[in-house]
């Protein structure tokens, strides 16, 4: 039983494979990436208007940095991304293209520092890893993922939640106040789809898409499951707050690995979407370590 309103298309992206929904509180706008279609796109919530740039290489996530601009993680790296004139400024290569790796999924949590993580773009190796990158450089933390999601972290900052998408795991970890992970754990296993993208809102909830699932939902601080919201699509990536009162969620979807007869019974697939819940999200917060 779901306590929220129903999902809405709100823009007809048309992603291939819509992700990495961020809200930017100071412009009312929610962008997101399509990594397939190589694309960044912007949605102004008041307004309904939409933009897009081409990205030279898969964008897995975009990133906000205070004061402004953008770091995006890019197939090739971490890159500045100037939505002014489009360009793109390579930062740092993050790894080895032989591995056959892509960034995948980004957050930033309270202190500024970016979590992101690497998956294998065939999606048939464990060469996946999760960094972190603050003022002390890029680190990595954890590994041994095929297809990596997240992070998210509490409301109190003292757990990191990371999806092994492949598994349909969604673990949780100790954070210190310094960045160290430690005590890995099993938080949910999903046996609906594969979890995707997580969120947490302010009551310490943890929401995921579910690719393949048709829908999102949101567990509970101890993983249990609380509720799940239904969509008119199977392949929902990631959630995001917005809104004044963050009680607005937006969530990209996909039409990767859908027919032709899947995909006209799903016209929607790849647009992104709206719904009302009843407890808001957190804050989007804002790079400090570039």
């Amino acid at each position: 039983m779901s306590a929220s309103s129903e999902p809405e298309c709100v823009f007809a992206a048309e992603c291939e494979l819509g992700e990495g929904p961020v809200w930017r509180k100071d412009d009312d706008a929610l962008w997101f990436v399509d990594i397939k279609g190589l694309r960044i796109h912007r949605y102004e919530a008041a307004t309904g208007a939409a933009w897009s740039w081409p990205a030279p290489a898969q964008p897995g996530f975009l990133a906000p940095v205070a004061g402004g601009g953008w770091i995006a993680g890019l197939k090739t790296g971490l890159h500045r991304f100037d939505p002014q004139t489009g360009g793109f400024e390579l930062l740092a290569e993050v790894e080895d293209a032989g591995l056959g790796n892509r960034l995948n999924d980004g957050f930033v949590d309270a202190q500024g520092r970016l979590w992101f993580g690497s998956m294998h773009d065939a999606e048939a190796e464990p060469t996946g890893a999760l960094y972190r990158l603050d003022g002390e450089g890029l680190k990595r933390c954890d590994a041994g993922y095929c297809i990596t999601n997240g992070p998210a972290v509490s409301p109190d900052g003292r757990t990191l939640y990371h999806t092994d998408t492949l598994k349909r795991l969604i673990y949780a970890f100790d954070l210190s106040p310094a960045g160290e992970l430690s005590h890995r754990r099993v938080f949910a296993q999903v046996d609906e789809g594969y979890p995707d993208g997580p969120a947490v809102d302010a009551e310490g909830c943890v929401w995921t898409g579910l690719f393949a699932g048709w829908g999102a939902r949101r567990y509970s601080p101890a993983g249990e499951l609380l509720e799940t919201v239904r969509f008119p699509v199977a392949n929902v990536t990631k959630l995001a707050f917005g809104g004044d009162d963050l009680m607005t969620v937006y969530a990209t979807t996909a039409w990767k690995g859908l027919s032709s007869a899947e995909r006209d019974g799903q016209p929607f697939a790849g647009g992104l979407f709206r719904f009302e819940v009843s407890t808001p999200g957190l804050p989007q917060n804002e790079m400090r370590h570039v």
